[in-house]
């Protein structure tokens, strides 16, 4: 019996300690699972997903219809035209109005990996010269996005971009949300967006 209670207590102990499953966001097929904001193009394309400027040249956001808090996103952005975009996190959608923090997706010289505050206080974290050569225009890049709490971490094709501590962020929730843009003449594919929830 004893040794019984211990074994409950040491699968017990690993059901905590386990990983929680990656999912996929993305089925390379449709876009369940989505919400689209606005007027701009989302479709998808041998497998990729497309977001592309419309005919309004204004934002546009693709959200996910559940929230995330804390999680570790994986994605892969290449750049079609003017790749300016970006993903956010914790974020919530009124009309094309967004609440919420990106990560900048953006052209050389533009910040992709830093932190922008939409609405409010703007840029948090804005990377440093050195650093944007890291970005490969007109080719495949790997961005990946960790939150735990009010901790924030960006890489970008396995490069850490920002390790950064905010209060409002902590106390925020939301979706995960891809944007295109206002100005127009902006295409970007996205594939293998997977996501880890953390408790």
């Amino acid at each position: 019996m004893k040794h019984l209670l211990v074994f409950g207590l040491v699968l017990t102990t690993l059901a905590f300690m386990a990983p929680t499953k990656t999912i996929s966001l993305f089925n390379g097929k449709n876009l369940k699972g989505w919400k689209i904001y606005g007027t701009e193009k989302w479709y998808v394309d041998n497998g990729e997903l497309v977001c592309e400027s419309g005919p309004d040249k204004q934002y546009g956001y693709l959200a996910t219809e559940k929230f995330y808090k804390n999680f570790d996103l994986s994605l892969e952005f290449k750049q079609e035209a003017n790749g300016n975009s970006g993903v956010f996190f914790r974020s919530t959608i009124e009309g094309t109005k967004v609440s919420g923090w990106q990560v900048e997706v953006a052209p050389k010289n533009h910040d992709t990996g830093g932190v922008y505050e939409s609405y409010g206080r703007g840029w948090l974290v804005q990377i440093p010269d050195e650093k944007e050569t890291i970005l490969k225009p007109e080719e495949w890049n790997t961005m990946r996005i960790r939150v735990e709490g009010d901790h924030v971490q960006t890489f970008l094709n396995g490069q850490p971009m920002v390790d950064m501590h905010d209060e409002k962020i902590g106390a925020a929730d939301g979706s995960i949300a891809l944007q295109i843009h206002d100005g127009g003449g902006i295409k970007v594919r996205w594939k293998n967006l997977k996501i880890q929830p953390l408790k």
